[in-house]
């Protein structure tokens, strides 16, 4: 039951209501920021000194792979991974193993332990979505959503080749309600379709197989349907040609196709008092922007080319990216991007799964290693951290590792530390490959971020984006009341001693989750109820019946019946549907 806590005498910082290092005090009741408690009320409510402290809300990660039969495929393939790492059962919590990809109690606890009270699981393939939602709601402490992958679905292609965008847009509200996902992922538009065929797509103009679709259709006309819908986070794009020299190109030219699409956030909720817009201003939010930009044509002259996408968004104010960032030792790489994996599997030998889900999409696993006498690591280790340093705006950028894929998300506090501390990417600097500096910029950068801006990163930025700063990501009064408090004094940091900052962002002093305390110095001493979110999306009956129409017709080459299809809402822990485009 969420109590009566009053965070006292910290120094806050809540950009979302442009407070930076105030000190002050947050007040919480019913699991919600209020302005102020009674006497009454303070003389029972829980006291958290935060003196000497940094206060912000609880964290958000927008882009994360938690969840969901691609995750669990990394589970069960990675038996090195686990006997490495072991959680011990207490009294509270349940056991639990596994390091670049835990298991769902332990993933849940790293988070909590950190700082972070919501996580969107960045990738639901529509025929997994109630395995995706079993984890998900085994998984505790987080409040969780997810992105619906539909670049290459079977009725998407069909509508776009037809352009009939009403239809898609029918189509799109329909699932999203009977997966209770949340927003729409594209990954390597049109390019995943020909890889059920053994082929790729390489360029924005190059049309798939059978569909005759290309990826710039396919970007394009995600987008308008994003947009028509009013859906809360923008069209979530995973680039073609990932992970591929010279890349860069194909992710500049991508960004570019939607640029003067007009946001429209159609969200019927109640908003939490902030200073500034709360709803997103964005049209595409590009994903880990650091896979996505190698220049080069070949692994022999590849180089970063963070810098010119960089300079691009800096000019425009349609874009946001998160980082991807890989910050050396194991990750698992997995993804929507088949092709992506069996490339992988060609440079490594290393043992990998893939997998065609059926019309639908297909996803891929391999173990791999970032290490820092690699050449290429090194470099995506500058180039991740460059994706935060050279976009000029933090309100342009997320922090993210891409979890598993650039490294776990436990190492978020040493991407934390590296962008804050120039001494501690020296360091680092001075043990790489020496191909990190000579192929990036990132040694001539000598720019720190502040806490302030690093709970854009992490905080503000994300809600904002993903259409979650109603109630997520912000202290204002009506937002849930989500706190972390790290033991460091402002007034005091010396980024120089970057061993203390690390420490302090390994494991929160407190974290708060809707009012109740749930870790205190990286130890679990509560477990309150979670929310999942999903977007309950409006559209006309008679659009929804010529379309279910098409869809019943074609469900004869299904594995599974269409009265199987849905996700009912019992797989859900605490559904908590956002209405969308609602008539008012």
């Amino acid at each position: 039951m969420a109590g009566t806590i009053a965070v006292k005498n910290g120094y806050v910082f809540d950009p979302l209501n442009e407070i930076n290092g105030e000190i002050m005090d947050i007040f919480i009741k019913d699991g919600k920021v209020v302005r102020e408690l009674s006497t009454a009320e303070l003389k029972n409510a829980k006291v958290i000194d935060a003196s000497g402290m940094t206060v912000m809300p609880g964290g958000v990660d927008s882009h994360s792979h938690v969840a969901g039969a691609k995750v669990n495929a990394g589970r069960s393939m990675r038996p090195e991974d686990h006997y490495k790492t072991n959680l011990q059962k207490t009294s509270l919590t349940h056991s639990g193993s596994g390091y670049t990809v835990p298991s769902v109690y332990k993933q849940g606890y790293d988070y909590a332990a950190m700082g972070y009270t919501t996580v969107f699981e960045a990738a639901i393939p529509p025929l997994e979505a109630r395995h995706t939602h079993e984890e998900m709601r085994a998984t505790p402490l987080l409040d969780m959503g997810g992105y619906l992958i539909l670049g290459n679905n079977f009725f998407l292609m069909r509508y776009l080749h037809d352009g009939d965008i009403e239809k898609a847009a029918a189509y799109v509200a329909w699932m999203m309600k009977t997966h209770k996902s949340y927003g729409i992922k594209c990954v390597n538009p049109a390019g995943v379709e020909n890889w059920g065929w053994g082929k790729n797509v390489h360029s924005l103009d190059e049309a798939n197989i059978h569909f005759e679709v290309t990826p710039r259709e396919t970007i394009k006309g995600l987008s308008e349907v994003n947009e028509l819908l009013g859906l809360p986070v923008p069209l979530h794009l995973h680039a073609n040609n990932l992970g591929h020299p010279g890349c860069y190109e194909i992710t500049k030219d991508s960004l570019k196709i939607l640029d003067g699409v007009k946001p429209r956030q159609d969200m019927d909720v109640e908003w939490a008092e902030t200073k500034i817009d709360p709803s997103r201003n964005r049209s595409v939010y590009l994903a880990h922007l650091m896979f996505n930009s190698f220049a080069g044509t070949t692994w022999g002259d590849c180089e970063s080319g963070v810098k010119d996408i960089a300079e691009y968004i800096n000019n425009k104010d349609h874009v946001v990216i998160d980082s991807g960032c890989t910050p050396f030792g194991e990750a698992t790489v997995m993804t929507g991007d088949g092709p992506a994996i069996q490339d992988m599997y060609k440079l490594t030998g290393n043992k990998w799964s893939n997998t065609d889900v059926e019309m639908e999409g297909g996803s891929g696993v391999i173990p791999f290693t970032y290490f820092k006498a690699n050449p290429v690591h090194s470099l995506q280790w500058a180039m991740g951290l460059e994706c935060l340093l050279l976009i000029n705006d933090p309100w342009k950028t997320i922090m993210t590792t891409d979890s598993p894929n650039g490294g776990p998300f436990t190492k978020y506090p040493e991407v934390m530390t590296w962008i804050m501390s120039e001494a501690f990417r020296k360091q680092t600097f001075s043990e790489c490959h020496k191909w990190a500096n000579d192929r990036s910029e990132l040694g001539g950068i000598n720019r720190e971020l502040s806490l302030y801006d690093l709970a854009i990163l992490t905080r503000a930025n994300p809600a904002k984006t993903i259409g979650m700063a109603h109630r997520k990501g912000s202290l204002g009064v009506g937002a849930d009341g989500d706190v972390t408090v790290y033991n460091i004094n402002p007034q005091q940091l010396d980024t120089n001693n970057y061993e203390a900052l690390l420490q302090a962002f390994r494991k929160a002093e407190y974290t708060v989750k809707g009012g109740e305390i749930v870790a205190v110095k990286g130890d679990i001493v509560s477990l309150p109820e979670k929310r999942t979110y999903y977007s309950d999306v409006h559209v006309e009956d008679e659009r929804e019946k010529e379309m279910l129409a098409d869809v019943k017709e074609w469900f004869r080459y299904y594995t599974l019946g269409f009265a199987n299809y849905p996700t009912p809402e019992k797989y859900l822990q605490n559904p908590t549907p956002i209405k969308i485009n609602v008539v008012r």
